[in-house]
């Protein structure tokens, strides 16, 4: 018998005792009995609003180097790089690309594959709440990267699956529009889904009302944004966030709380980190901008931001030692305003290190904010509520938040009354937007974003020697070279341009 007919008959052997197998216990032989066979979608929502809030990378060089040094919160004798591009207005290669670098390929791809797959085509089409509170956060990082770059890819975006990998550029208009329907119809339908999302829902522990109430304040932020190019849309949004229900109290602000672990790269706040001497060890110092305008109203939001000394202490607390840094200035600027060397840490205020700690929360939209854009469409006549109330609703929610940061951090009702007292409100679009600014502190993106929608507070300019603007305050910042090298068709054809640092974007119109 030649060697092939044995293995024809082991073979023929063999394929009888596998077609009489039960096909159950074949398919369960593919079964790794030590893996999840399912994937539960909620805990990549999880994933998504980590992703959204603790990255250092973007937090660092972005939200803390640009935005809160454009206007003029955080100040640096730095003249560029990863700490001083925005106090200077200098260009910085990694600031203008960690946005798109960061958002795009981890907190939007990960949201992005929640919605896919809880939507009508996806492997859990009945998980309606789930779906509809991921859109929520999904549109936050998005109108983030609108608002610092204009002209997006945004309808063909995380669709790789589909075969786009260069997806085009979309209107910063037809993108507000969008998100807004998006926001509208997410508000109006949370809650009426079965799913349960539970404890992977770190923001609000499974709370729906409190998604609503987010996607109705966000709603509210982004229909007042375009309100000087599209007084009718922003109107109608305006009405709709409001009659929808936003937030109410401090309890419903949308805040992540970090934690120490398990890993430097995970969970941990990324502003905190950047901040921390043993982490980046930025050394921006709070601005003279910032701490005069609070000394000049004796605020009390003062003692809780701001100490003076070394990060490890001692500090210098009272009020009245406090010292901001001036915007514009490097080393030997400083020390002839000074009239002394130079020493950072005891002659300059900085934020309070114990609202710094790595597990302190992120904040993503605050009560205070959302009163004050109560009080503004009331001013438009959008709104029956009292302007002065929702003002000093939100002073009031501004000064007593910091609690989520420490619990010493206490400013009694007796120090708001007082403080309202001494500065009533007079109604006007510059001390409302004034106290934005002020109420957006360490939220520096939106601080930035509803600065230059209505030009308040007003800011003088720095001109430091060589910058990139001409003395100007930067409008937005250029696209991402990686993305310029991958995706520069799209960009020419759909992009905001000049892609420059002084070119408006569709809603900044000031």
């Amino acid at each position: 018998m030649n060697k092939l007919y044995k293995y024809f008959i082991v073979a023929s052997i063999m394929l009888v005792s596998v077609s009489g197998c039960d096909n159950e216990e074949l398919t369960d032989l593919n079964i790794n009995p030590t893996q999840a066979n399912e994937v539960d979608w909620r805990f990549m929502l999880t994933t998504g609003l980590v992703e959204a809030a603790e990255n250092r990378y973007s937090n660092g060089r972005v939200h803390l180097n640009l935005a809160s040094g454009l206007i003029q919160q955080m100040a640096t004798h730095q003249i560029g790089g990863e700490r001083g591009s925005g106090d200077k207005y200098m260009y910085h290669l990694d600031s203008f690309n960690a946005l798109w670098d960061r958002y795009p390929t981890l907190v939007l791809k990960t949201l992005a594959e929640v919605l896919r797959q809880t939507g009508p085509e996806g492997a859990s089409p009945n998980a309606i709440n789930l779906h509809h509170v991921a859109q929520v956060m999904y549109i936050h990082p998005v109108h983030l990267l609108t608002d610092m770059h204009g002209n997006i890819p945004y309808t063909e975006l995380n669709k790789g699956i589909d075969g786009i990998f260069f997806p085009k550029y979309d209107t910063q208009e037809s993108i507000y529009k969008d998100m807004l329907a998006k926001l509208q119809t997410a508000a109006n339908t949370i809650g009426t889904g079965s799913d349960e999302i539970g404890s992977a829902d770190v923001l609000f522990n499974g709370d729906l009302t409190k998604w609503k109430k987010f996607a109705n304040s966000m709603m509210l932020r982004l229909a007042m944004r375009v309100s000087n190019v599209d007084a009718g849309l922003a109107q109608q949004y305006v009405q709709s966030a409001i009659s929808g229900g936003v937030m109410q109290s401090n309890d419903d602000m949308a805040w992540l709380q970090m934690a120490d672990g398990p890993t430097e790269w995970f969970n941990q706040n990324g502003i905190s980190r950047a901040m921390n001497p043993s982490d980046w060890g930025a050394n921006n110092m709070l601005s003279k901008t910032l701490v005069d305008w609070l000394q000049a109203n004796n605020d009390p939001r003062l003692e809780v931001w701001s100490v003076r000394g070394l990060w490890d202490g001692p500090w210098l607390t009272d009020p009245a030692d406090q010292i901001g840094m001036p915007n514009g200035m490097d080393i030997e600027m400083l020390e002839a305003y000074t009239g002394q060397p130079f020493d950072r840490e005891n002659q300059f205020s900085r934020i309070n290190p114990e609202i710094l700690d790595d597990h302190d929360p992120f904040i993503f939209q605050t009560y205070a904010e959302v009163e004050l854009l109560l009080a503004e469409a009331a001013m438009k006549g959008w709104h029956t509520g009292d302007p002065t109330t929702h003002y000093n609703n939100a002073v009031r929610a501004s000064m007593t938040q910091w609690t989520i940061f420490n619990p010493t951090k206490v400013i009694t009702d007796a120090e708001v009354d007082a403080y309202l007292a001494a500065h009533p409100f007079d109604g006007s679009e510059e001390m409302l937007h004034t106290q934005y600014w002020a109420v957006n502190f360490l939220q520096w993106y939106e601080a930035y974003a509803n600065w230059r929608r209505t030009g308040f507070p007003v800011l003088t300019p720095t001109n430091y020697p060589g910058n990139y603007s001409g003395g100007q305050i930067f409008r937005r910042i250029e696209y991402s070279t990686v993305e310029i090298a991958n995706n520069e068709d799209n960009i020419v054809s759909g992009g905001t341009t000049p892609d420059d640092v002084m070119t408006r974007i569709w809603w900044d119109v000031n």
